[in-house]
């Protein structure tokens, strides 16, 4: 079942790499949970974003703990360059693994929490074998790529159908959403059962970082 306490993980893909530093420290100080980080890799999604050198220099500012969304072909032959001290989660896409049951006990076996994500058109019935050994799902709420995407409405659905499954089964991985959230859905989206918020342009491109992820944690309790 749903952790009552709702987490919220910025994603810098939308920060300035000018002043990374600065706003990291920013969403840090206002009480922020984790940082979430996307890899992508210009095969499996049309961007390309982070390397592991990202983690690496994050590192040297920043106690938050990592949230990597690997959004990448292959991805067993990347992971352990993103495994750290502070790596909490590594998500990977059911549509990216051909071995998904593998993929995700080799996250395990380096000591991180395991994630798995579906973009939206992705059913949720393609995780029912893999729903037990992970600790988080994520409902992509845009299709992955740029930053900035709008909220696709129907995901709430989506998210609520999880939520259910998760009651049902009595599991206790965390639903995660990513994509389009701003202040204006993030009560509706906590309301059908996510747990762990992920928002970049809302936050990092606000004039106000700190400010704005202090608004994000009130709404959220």
């Amino acid at each position: 079942m749903s952790n009552n306490s709702k987490i919220l993980a910025p994603s810098i893909l939308a920060a300035d790499m000018l002043k990374l530093g600065e706003e990291v420290a920013a969403i840090e100080r206002a009480g922020a949970h984790m940082i979430h980080i996307d890899i992508m890799d210009g095969h499996f999604v049309p961007n390309l974003s982070f390397g592991p050198l990202i983690l690496e220099s994050l590192l040297k500012g920043t106690t938050l703990p990592f949230d990597v969304h690997l959004m990448i072909d292959d991805a067993d032959k990347y992971i352990g360059l993103f495994v750290t001290e502070n790596t909490r989660y590594i998500t990977v896409h059911q549509e990216a693994c051909i071995r998904l049951y593998n993929t995700l006990q080799l996250i395990r076996s380096y000591g991180i929490k395991t994630g798995v994500a579906v973009n939206p058109a992705t059913s949720l019935c393609s995780l029912e074998y893999v729903l037990d050994i992970v600790d988080m799902v994520l409902i992509m709420t845009v299709e992955p790529s740029a930053g900035g995407q709008p909220f696709i409405t129907s995901m709430l659905k989506k998210i609520e159908e999880l939520n259910r499954i998760r009651d049902e089964k009595g599991l206790t991985f965390l639903i995660e959403v990513d994509g389009g959230i701003d202040l204006n859905n993030v009560t509706s989206l906590a309301n059908a059962g996510a747990d762990v918020f992920v928002t970049g342009v809302s936050i990092f491109r606000s004039g106000d970082p700190e400010g704005c992820a202090r608004r994000f944690l009130s709404v959220l309790g």
